[in-house]
């Protein structure tokens, strides 16, 4: 990744977005600011509305209102399809297998918006390839065809795609989905280190409120679709607001070997273990 390409500031902010889905609303007036060199996450229920949020200021769905602004003021809805996806990469969730391809084609076709249209020159493209790759460890998968991989496996070689597309925002809906943990862990210091040393600004959905606790400078949680809390860690993940959101009682604990907060919800065995 490289530090504002093509010129352009990095970040993306969202005001007042309104958005239905199926006729349905979904999220009511939202807005946040994915910053550069930090990584914002997006938490809250199944079906509050994080995902719809993502895709729709990637511009996969469209508002009913509101505005998605990039760091140079530019408006982001008005943008050519290609002229966006030179600025912001999204990892969506459950992309489909392509048959008869290898690894290296997939990462590779992260690189199609900085192609030129005619002679599909592309002189960085090779070298933004093998560092997508290695960063996402699949570089020793380069051959192997994508139809053989496990779901783990495919979830990293998409990542290293959109890593390939080489943009300064960079949306993530629940990356670490079908990772065992190792690969989890590898992919969320992935994340972190795009943000700290590379300078992009990552919206990421998570499900694991500790994950989003570990790696993230700022939360935004939502809850029936709209936004309820933002801030940092200590300011979203209290108890209030999250047995508020998930309807059950979650303890928030301060983890002494590394100062981050740890949540656990709590049911009717939770603490089974302490009474014996």
């Amino acid at each position: 990744m490289t530090s504002a390409p093509n010129g352009f500031d990095a970040g993306l902010s969202a005001v007042d977005l309104t958005i239905s889905y199926d006729s349905r609303p979904a999220v009511h007036h939202a807005g946040f600011t994915v910053e550069p060199g930090k990584v914002t996450a997006f938490i809250g229920p199944n079906g509050s509305g994080k995902s719809t949020l993502l895709r729709t200021v990637a511009r996969l769905h469209r508002p009913d209102s509101g505005s998605v602004t990039l760091g140079d003021g530019v408006d982001a809805l008005a943008l050519s399809s290609r002229d966006f996806a030179k600025r912001v990469t999204l990892l969506t969730q459950g992309r489909p297998t392509p048959g008869g391809t290898t690894v290296k084609e997939v990462v590779d076709y992260g690189r199609h918006p900085h192609r030129s249209r005619w002679t599909a020159k592309d002189p960085a493209g090779a070298s933004v390839v093998d560092r997508a790759m290695r960063l996402t460890n699949t570089h020793e998968l380069t051959n192997s065809p994508v139809a053989a991989l496990s779901g783990g496996q495919l979830q990293r070689v998409w990542l290293a795609s959109c890593l390939a597309q080489d943009t300064q925002v960079l949306l993530l809906d629940e990356p670490t989905t079908y990772l065992d943990l190792r690969y989890q862990v590898e992919i969320l210091d992935v994340i972190r280190d795009l943000a700290v040393e590379h300078g992009v600004a990552v919206g990421v959905v998570l499900h694991d409120l500790n994950q989003a606790a570990a790696i993230a400078d700022h939360l935004v949680l939502l809850e029936a679709g709209t936004i309820t809390a933002a801030g940092s860690a200590a300011q979203v993940l209290t108890t209030e607001n999250l047995t508020r959101a998930f309807g059950v009682r979650v303890d928030v604990t301060v983890d002494a070997a590394t100062g981050s907060l740890t949540t656990r919800a709590v049911g009717r065995h939770t603490y089974l273990s302490l009474s014996h």
